[in-house]
């Protein structure tokens, strides 16, 4: 059958298990999800669990169910990398036989620094991987003092700019990250993403990011299923990064989360309305707050509360709604480093409509996620990717 509504959610880091190539990555030994569980003494997930993912994937305290309610298997990834962009990008039909940069251990080279200097007129501080919070306690004052620009990176392809969205000012920031995006369109350079981050505050302990955070992304290096969907007239709505990832292109309407709660409190209020399409979300904090930051019990309580969202899904499904639960990546919070980790991905399908289940064949891309849709909704296949949906029944 067709299905009038698919909802796909991407649970971002959650992987399971280590791809076949993750030595080529030093990830070998990888296991997001496996290692969670294990460093907590076992999850308490039901509705996943009744989904399938325990009959996937071996996870303490969750048991194989004898009737799954999903058809469900791992993905492997086709493109080089391991990265959000990369890993979204090959769900919906793209493969990258190049990865984008990232300068997680180094910093970024100096000759960069002094280009960005040269053309903002601005002096540079910092130049290294932080999280976003911390970086403001340790370099804010020292901003604030000087006027110098805060820039840093992290486990991503980015570049972020901080600066005092009033003493700094919030127009020449966003100037500022324009002319970061220019330089970082060289291919040695080349990064994901450049993000504005705006902050308030006078001194260290006290210092808050504003709401006016401002992207600046590669836009996909070719057509995605997100734009022959649009191109049908199809709703394609998204929530949290994926408007970040997708520079905006293929969607019809657009969601900022603040948080992986606030993004299925969007998507539950988006299931009550009547569209035909997709709904394309990012649950995020499992890697940002999470993963790159090593904590595995955090990781596990965020588990368990999408969870309790994920039986509101269940519960709020029509016979003729599809949905897809997945992952981008891993971030395994127990392996050494802060960096994401070459891992395969879950991939948990499920209708009311379906009469069976089970295990499917092992997908050998993301792309058999963008394809599936495609083939549901009658619209342009994807140049990569098989249709899953001979398998729905």
């Amino acid at each position: 059958m067709n299905y009038k509504r698919i909802i796909t959610i991407v649970l971002d880091s959650v992987g399971v298990g280590a791809m076949p190539d993750a030595n080529k990555y030093n990830d070998e030994g990888s296991d997001t999800l496996g290692h969670v569980a294990s460093a907590v003494g076992g999850l308490k997930i039901p509705y996943l669990q009744r989904l399938g993912i325990g009959n996937l994937h071996p996870i303490l305290g969750v048991d194989p169910v004898k009737d799954p309610l999903s058809y469900y298997t791992k993905m492997l990834e086709k493109s080089v990398g391991k990265d959000t962009m990369t890993g979204h990008w090959e769900m919906m039909g793209l493969y990258l036989d190049k990865p984008f940069q990232s300068f997680t251990e180094s910093g970024f080279p100096q000759e960069l620094i002094n280009e960005l200097e040269h053309q903002t007129g601005h002096k540079i501080i910092g130049n290294y991987a932080a999280s976003g919070t911390e970086i403001l306690d340790q370099l804010g004052e020292e901003h604030l003092e000087s006027g110098k620009m805060i820039v840093y990176t992290s486990a991503d392809s980015v570049l972020q700019i901080a600066a005092h969205e009033e003493s700094f000012g919030l127009e020449e920031l966003y100037r500022c990250c324009e002319i970061a995006r220019e330089i970082t369109m060289r291919d040695e350079w080349k990064v994901g993403r450049i993000i504005a981050r705006p902050f308030l505050g006078k001194k260290a302990g006290e210092f808050t990011r504003t709401s006016n955070r401002h992207d600046y992304a590669l836009k996909p290096f070719g057509k995605t299923v997100l734009d022959s969907l649009k191109e049908k007239g199809l709703s394609v709505i998204s929530v949290g990064k994926i408007y970040d990832i997708f520079d905006s292109e293929g969607l019809t309407e657009s969601n900022t989360s603040k948080s992986s709660v606030h993004g299925m409190e969007q998507t539950l209020e988006i299931m009550d309305r009547d569209f035909t399409g997709l709904v394309f979300t990012n649950l995020v904090d499992f890697d940002a707050l999470w993963g790159h930051r090593r904590n595995p019990l955090g990781y596990a309580k965020e588990l368990e509360k999408f969870d309790t969202y994920l039986k509101e899904v269940l519960t709020k499904m029509k016979m003729d709604d599809l949905l897809i639960l997945t992952a981008d990546h891993g971030t395994d919070p127990c392996y050494p480093g802060t960096d994401h980790t070459r891992e395969m991905i879950p991939l948990l399908i499920y209708s009311p409509a379906f009469n069976g289940s089970g295990l499917l064949p092992i997908s050998k891309t993301f792309a058999d996620i963008g394809a599936t849709i495609a083939d549901n909704f009658d619209v342009e296949m994807p140049e990569h990717g098989i249709s899953l949906r001979k398998h729905l029944l």
